[in-house]
């Protein structure tokens, strides 16, 4: 189905459903009819008004795309989370029209769903006209607006009031996979719950007690979910993100996410003193360097890290090693028997980088994919447990994970390793770490690894413009206030003052009585929520708008809706985000010429999708070797999100097969490999709909179609039978 195709067939039921409930036909339902009447009505002037503007990007945004075979950047980014809002409006107008006449049917929930994708319509509108704006001032083939006044200041501005929560409700994720959005449900409802309780002076237990009273009415009410979290998302500091996102590091969690994964005969936790060391230079072997402990802000301290081994290998449970070790939980983290067979050292050692914003996690909640990675590739791993933001800014986090690399180019026999061959990878923060560890690694002349496999990273830690970065206003997982308060901490502007932080099992000692006494205060919440959740709700429709003409970035006539809680976003920013060593987007041709293979994996609906595509363009430029695969259909992030869906577990696989390029081929580049219903990110229609898995957007010659379906490549392109080639786009969104 086109562009074309789709918006008529979007008027057609618009126009359909209106005149049958306008025209008080049999089965209407007062107030809801004629809520139904309006809001068809209102879908179809914000539709006109966006078909010349998405014809208008279609015409263009190939320009952005890395090459020809990878149709991806935030402006195709956009206009499919456009599309995907209509096939949604069409997909639930078919259902009225089918339903109406039934006397089960509840115009009043149909009237709220339609009015909460029409709040969304109206602001994805906004973030065209701002788009539009982006691709008018940009210069050409550029995604960043490399200002932070002007363009990006505006950008900043109207996220900080524009109306969020109708992303957050009956709309959260409508943009993904089917398969991922009950897991973004729960989380959504789990964050404001536990975003409701977190600053109530209560033992550990009572605030996991609390959120679960009341995360009912969060369940049953996606309006009211949709404002709180947006009003956690606008309010509340890093100090929250940090402890919510660490409830992964729960021993509950972590056992029960170690239940469901591979077992592995090793998995030690290491604590490795800050002691300096030499190391030979990569070009001249009698000369050596000096490496010296981390010292960044909170001075030298033991470098945190943990081995992860599918096979116990020789040297791994050397008494050296074994003195390393550090204990969890009050035992040391071990998996050995006494008969475990050993067996030799591995030519290839993984070093992982893990994400989490700069500011959270550790290894342990990254633990299910890399022992997967350890099984199915059969090497060792070394996780780097970085300490964290605000606490330990920048470069405090780059100093320790460059150490921990050159510790283990020196430590080989303990790990299991025979010291030949070394990739780096990482996700989210952790991509960033690992580019900039191999580009200190230059500086300081000693080895380069083998290549660097980059998830999802953040390569641009400024404020400046992007068209990607529109997604933050509706993505669950990066609103841009939770995304600058990250990167804030980062680089040392974490304005926030310290709060009392909660861990839901920290305070597990407690004696009976606080214990009775939270849960009894928990119950009371529940009964209260309960009471609450007949209150009505703010309503985007009725929300308070800006007088017409308020904004000079948008056509006269149309204002997006408006918060009633603006959140607090300081565009100033630190001198430090264009540190080459911070933004490595920014460094200069010189210290990007040094850097091994790098590979990338992007999402197609990541926020941090333009910083994926710019950074393989320059190293494209300089004639670094390169490439970048973009996942469909996944938000950033979904490594953690491994075991949920086959969708995030087929991206997984391709993250380790990049892995496995590095380590088989490493002077020559990598030869085709074959994924499994791999096609153009142009079947955006029938992924909506959940019908195929994550589309990949990767050269041609690797992609493989549906078994059984003949193929053949003409000058390029990939022809299918006619049935498949009729689920393509006729818009140009492909290549």
């Amino acid at each position: 189905m086109d562009t074309k195709a789709v918006f008529t067939t979007l008027y057609s039921v618009c126009e359909e459903n209106a005149t049958f409930f306008s025209g008080g036909a049999k089965g209407s339902q007062g107030d809801a009819a004629r809520r139904l009447v309006d809001v068809m009505n209102l879908i179809q002037e914000h539709t006109r008004s966006l078909e010349p503007v998405i014809c208008g990007f279609a015409s263009v945004y190939h320009h952005f795309d890395f090459d020809p075979h990878i149709p991806a950047n935030g402006y195709r980014s956009l206009v499919k989370v456009v599309r995907c809002c209509i096939l949604h409006i069409i997909q639930k107008g078919r259902y009225i029209t089918a339903n109406r006449r039934s006397i089960f049917f509840r115009a009043t929930h149909n009237a709220g769903e339609m009015e909460a994708y029409c709040n969304a319509l109206c602001q994805l509108r906004a973030l065209l006209y701002l788009a539009q704006r982006m691709l008018h001032d940009n210069k050409h083939g550029n995604l960043f607006f490399q200002d932070e006044s002007g363009l990006s200041e505006s950008f900043v501005r109207e996220y900080s009031t524009m109306h969020k929560g109708c992303f957050y409700g009956r709309c959260l994720g409508f943009q993904f996979t089917p398969a991922i959005r009950p897991c973004l449900q729960t989380i959504a409802i789990g964050l404001v719950a536990f975003g409701e309780n977190y600053r109530r002076h209560q033992s550990g237990i009572g605030v996991a007690a609390s959120s679960f009273f009341t995360s009912g009415k969060y369940a049953i009410d996606p309006e009211l979910r949709g404002a709180e979290f947006e009003r956690i998302t606008q309010n509340l500091d890093v100090h929250f993100w940090k402890t919510f996102w660490n409830i992964t590091e729960t021993e509950v969690l972590s056992s029960l996410a170690s239940m469901t994964s591979a077992q592995v005969k090793v998995n030690r936790a290491l604590s490795v003193p800050p002691v300096p060391f030499d190391l030979p230079l990569a070009g001249n072997h009698r000369a050596s360097v000096t490496i010296p402990p981390p010292s960044a802000h909170i001075g030298t301290a033991p470098i945190q890290m943990r081995l992860i081994s599918y096979d116990l290998r020789e040297g791994q449970d050397s008494e050296t090693l074994l003195s390393l070790s550090r204990s969890e939980g009050g035992a040391i983290s071990l998996s050995l028997g006494l008969k475990t067979k050993r067996i030799p050292s591995s030519p290839c050692l993984l070093i992982h980088f893990h994400g989490g914003g700069f500011v959270a996690q550790t290894s342990k909640s990254h633990e299910p994919y890399l022992k997967s990675w350890s099984q199915d590739l059969g090497v060792p791993i070394l996780s780097v447990d970085y300490s964290l933001a605000p606490e330990a800014p920048f470069p405090r986090a780059l100093e320790e994970c460059f150490y921990a690399y050159c510790w283990a180019l020196r430590n080989h026999h303990l790990l299991g390793w025979t010291g030949e061959k070394v990739c780096l990878v990482g996700d989210s923060a952790g991509g960033n770490l690992s580019v900039t560890t191999s580009m200190r690694a230059a500086a300081f002349g000693v080895r380069m690894p083998d290549g660097i496999v980059a998830v999802y990273p953040a390569t641009l830690l400024t404020a400046y413009a992007s068209p990607s970065r529109l997604l933050t206003l509706m993505d669950p997982l990066l609103p841009l206030s939770v995304l600058s308060r990250c990167l804030s901490a980062y680089t040392g502007r974490c304005v926030c003052t310290q709060v009392e932080k909660v861990s839901t099992l920290s305070l597990v000692r407690k004696d009976t009585a606080l214990l009775f006494r939270d849960l009894r205060q928990g119950a009371s919440n529940w009964i209260h929520s309960l009471l609450d959740s007949n209150r009505a709700s703010p309503s985007p429709t009725t929300a308070g708008k800006a007088p017409l003409g308020h904004s000079r970035e948008f056509p006269l006539g149309f204002e997006p809706l408006r918060t009633e809680q603006p959140a607090e976003m300081r565009m100033k920013s630190s001198p430090v985000v264009k540190d080459p060593f911070c933004s490595p987007l920014l460094a200069p041709d010189s210290m990007l010429k040094g850097l091994p293979p790098v590979h990338i994996v992007a999402c197609a609906l990541d926020p941090m999708l333009d910083d994926s595509v710019m950074f393989a363009k320059r190293l494209r430029s300089i004639d670094q070797p390169v490439t970048l695969c973009v996942v469909d259909d996944l938000p950033h992030g979904f490594l953690s999100l491994l075991q949920l869906s086959r969708e995030t577990r087929e991206a997984a696989n391709i993250c380790m097969e990049r892995i496995r390029t590095v380590f088989t081929q490493v002077d020559t580049p990598p030869e085709p490999r074959k994924h499994r219903k791999l096609e153009r990110t142009d079947r955006c229609v029938s992924a909506s709909s959940g019908d195929t898995g994550p589309l990949i957007v990767c050269p041609m010659e690797e992609v493989e179609l549906t078994a059984g379906k003949e193929t053949r490549i003409v000058d390029g392109e990939v022809l299918v039978d006619v049935a498949a080639k009729n689920k393509t786009d006729a818009d140009g969104i492909g290549p």
